[in-house]
């Protein structure tokens, strides 16, 4: 960023000169002048450490949203909440609990509660603070299928493509095995589902879901996509708690990397990529208990820790 971009303003006259704002910024864009803050630096990343960390509340950062922090179906204290002094195992038990949904009520989601999951994608980390993203909302299932529609025009194509065995040889033979693997891999399913909604509108590509969101990176995050997943993680946690099941469509993130005119039919702007598709709506589906994990590959370098 640019000195343009610093939009730290400090009250001199609330200013207590702790210097915590100071210690707490990591672009070097406050220093202590005269036993007060000061904006003395040319960079800042809009991080907001420095606001946060000001007891007398001398600071305001012009590059922040209000409307990014301001829930409006949950009431959300202010306060910052010390480290350890959460819940940790209600955090865990929401964790573990969230599952994939494919069996949605059909039933509107509250514009309020979708405009609050994206606040909850917002709060997500991102690389350098860039928070390089874009949350396009689809929230009726009108719109879901219209979308679904896009999808199922894609495959359809690809799957026309994929019946030429001779076409499939030849790519492999040139190194392209792309084909042949998706013909072995997913071809039979696909296949079924597009004649599934042909003939019986059964959808098993959003599984009736009411609404959507689609999570995108913009250009300029040093950490693009993983900030966008980041989000996304987020929004689907905060989602099984506000009462929505949830399930990320991978077809459909497919689709739009291969086929451009489907984001352009959404009317998405082209320099955004699309890294997470997130089926959401009410659903009667009930767990009666958490489920277990597949073993990971973990590894500790260096002496472990006592205990």
């Amino acid at each position: 960023m640019s000195a343009a971009d610093v939009t730290v303003t400090i009250d001199a006259a609330r200013c207590n000169g702790c210097g915590l704002c100071v210690e707490a910024c990591p672009a070097a864009t406050l220093s202590l002048v005269d036993g007060r803050a000061a904006v003395t630096g040319a960079h800042c990343i809009a991080c907001s450490h420095c606001l946060a960390s000001c007891p007398p509340d001398a600071i305001r950062v012009g590059a922040l949203d209000p409307a990014a922090s301001a829930f409006e179906t949950v009431r959300v204290p202010d306060a910052w909440l010390p480290y350890g002094a959460g819940d940790a195992a209600a955090l865990l038990q929401l964790m573990r609990s969230r599952r994939s949904c494919r069996r949605f009520r059909d039933e509107p989601v509250a514009r309020a509660v979708l405009a609050d999951l994206v606040r909850a994608g917002q709060t997500a980390p991102s690389g350098t603070n860039s928070q390089a993203w874009a949350f396009t909302i689809l929230p009726t299932r009108a719109a879901v299928k219209t979308f679904g529609g896009y999808i199922g025009d894609y495959f359809r194509r690809l799957n026309r493509l994929a019946e030429k065995p001779a076409l499939r040889g030849l790519l492999r033979l040139a190194g392209k095995p792309e084909l042949a693997d998706y013909h072995r891999r997913h071809y039979p399913i696909v296949q079924r589902a597009l004649a599934e909604w042909d003939g019986q509108g059964v959808d098993r590509l959003f599984h009736g879901a009411p609404a959507a969101i689609l999570v995108a990176s913009l250009p300029g995050g040093s950490t693009a996509a993983e900030d966008a997943l980041l989000a996304t993680q987020n929004i689907l946690l905060a989602a099984h708690a506000l009462g929505l099941g949830t399930c990320l469509i991978g077809f459909a993130v497919a689709a739009l990397r291969q086929d451009p005119r489907i984001q352009r039919r959404l009317g998405l702007p082209p320099e955004e990529t699309v890294r997470a598709v997130i089926a959401l709506g009410p659903t009667d589906r009930r767990c009666a208990r958490c489920a277990g994990r597949k073993p990971a590959t973990v590894r500790w370098l260096g002496e472990q820790p006592a205990g």
